[in-house]
């Protein structure tokens, strides 16, 4: 049987968000210039409030959030331009990382997914706009499953789309709550804050012969 083998998206597959403050790339450092909203009040106010709260787990869409909040904060254009901004901007893919990972797509004995905290229009657009469709077998994010990592119905949605595996799902997440939670689950979970955390687990190593 082929082993499966996940990804994270931010931290991992794309310079941005990251949960080392030292190695994060934000996507808003131009936000109030460009479109007159403040970083930090978005944070507050949208991130760590509704989209958090309800649009990462699926419950109503980005763009219904946006058009409720974005006034308050000044923003009188479209939502959805907004978010084009938004998917532009935080696209900051891990190039040598994803050349890693197109090299082990050649290999027989393992399959690749992508496991992300995502809403459903950031995912469609990581999986259409950015390509991961020609790397990936799926992509299973927080909005599709109604849960975000570490919750067990996370994990447990995934083992039941994947079926029974032979070895242990091997899992690379910069988070180290996600790790423990991947853990706890029953995977091989690997911090990743550089692409050596990456290149020196040896069983990635063996097959990229390094």
């Amino acid at each position: 049987m082929t082993r499966a083998v996940f990804l994270d998206v931010d931290g991992v597959l794309v310079h941005g968000y990251h949960a080392r403050p030292d190695l994060q790339q934000r996507w808003d450092e131009t936000l109030l210039a460009d479109l007159g909203v403040d970083p930090q009040r978005f944070r507050d106010e949208f991130i760590y409030d509704v989209f958090i709260k309800k649009v990462i787990i699926g419950e109503i869409s980005l763009i219904h959030a946006l058009e409720r909040r974005l006034p308050s904060m000044g923003f009188r254009g479209s939502p959805m331009m907004f978010a084009h901004y938004w998917m532009t901007h935080d696209t900051k893919l891990n190039h040598p990382l994803l050349a890693l990972v197109k090299q082990l797509k050649q290999r027989d004995d393992l399959t690749l997914y992508v496991a992300t905290n995502q809403e459903h229009m950031r995912a469609l657009w990581l999986w259409q706009q950015l390509g991961m469709s020609e790397l990936f077998e799926d992509i299973f994010y927080s909005a599709r499953i109604g849960a975000i990592k570490p919750a067990p119905a996370y994990f447990d949605f995934i083992m039941a789309r994947i079926g029974p595996q032979s070895e242990p799902p091997l899992f690379f997440d910069d988070t180290p709550k996600v790790i423990t939670g991947a853990r706890a689950a029953g995977w091989d979970a690997v911090q990743f804050d550089t692409i050596d955390d990456f290149t020196s687990h040896p069983w990635i190593a063996e097959r990229l012969a390094l």
